[in-house]
């Protein structure tokens, strides 16, 4: 049985797909345990992780054991398994989708400093923070928004058995607790590794079979995720392991681009 570790703030993760590719293609792996504890990331880095995922579940069975946290992106993946169980005290949820950009239009007031801009249409380079946002700019983004926002409810709706005014119902951005989770059919089972075990024993696997962590190289995902920590504690002056510091407080989610599916505390 594979565990795979997926942690941290998601992204894009080209060593995580191929890795999961790697165990569906193993005659040596009968099943997998997906070992999550994320807050989320990008809405394609979850949708990428995602669509691994259920390339993997059509040939091996597959559950999802979630730790602390499978909030946004990071539950969005869980939905993938055929499976999900999580702690009396996990949190799960925060089905949604978000852009930030900054507004420094008041510091470059504070600098003196003015921008100059020629572009081939209005909503080129929208929105931007060097100037407010407007009614159009944010009609536009809103748009955005709302229709990767309808895709990841209807991902809940069908991979939960739910109709899509249920997954609606639940997909405000609350969080809930598994005992929570449980009764609002977003997981299975409260439990841990030996519930997963039990399940995939259901399934015909082998409840006597080693599980073993599956290592490849560290994901980029998490690579990104440490890099971008260590440069903005760089330029907070923190020593070398300032960025660990910056990291576990998940400042580096702060710089994510796009479409964003995370849950900050």
């Amino acid at each position: 049985i594979a565990k795979v570790k997926i942690e941290g703030t998601i992204t894009e993760d080209e060593d995580l797909i191929k890795q999961l590719d790697t165990i569906r293609q193993s005659s040596r792996v009968k099943a997998v345990i997906l070992s999550i504890d994320s807050p989320g990331g990008t809405t394609v880095g979850g949708e990428s992780i995602y669509d691994a995922v259920r390339k993997l579940a059509a040939e091996k069975p597959v559950v999802a054991e979630v730790g602390t946290l499978a909030a946004s992106a990071g539950y969005m993946i869980a939905t993938a398994a055929d499976h999900i169980v999580a702690r009396k005290s996990s949190i799960v949820g925060s089905i949604g989708v978000l852009i930030q950009y900054p507004d420094v239009t008041g510091l470059m007031d504070k600098l003196g400093i003015k921008l100059e801009e020629v572009k081939s249409s209005p909503l080129k380079a929208s929105p931007s923070p060097f100037k407010p946002t407007n009614d159009d700019e944010r009609t536009m983004v809103r748009k955005l928004i709302l229709d990767s926002y309808d895709w990841f409810v209807g991902v809940v709706a069908e991979r939960r058995n739910m109709t899509k005014p249920e997954a609606l119902a639940l997909a405000d951005g609350s969080i809930f607790t598994g005992r929570q989770a449980v009764a609002n059919k977003l997981i299975d089972a409260v439990g841990g590794e030996t519930e997963a075990i039990d399940w995939l024993a259901t399934k015909g696997v082998d409840a006597k079979l080693k599980v073993v962590e599956w290592k490849d190289a560290e994901s980029g995902g998490f690579l990104f995720s440490k890099a971008m920590a260590r440069t903005i504690g760089s330029a907070l002056g923190l020593p070398d392991y300032g960025g660990e510091i910056i990291h576990e407080l998940g400042a580096d989610r702060l710089f994510l681009d796009g479409l964003v599916s995370v849950w900050h505390p």
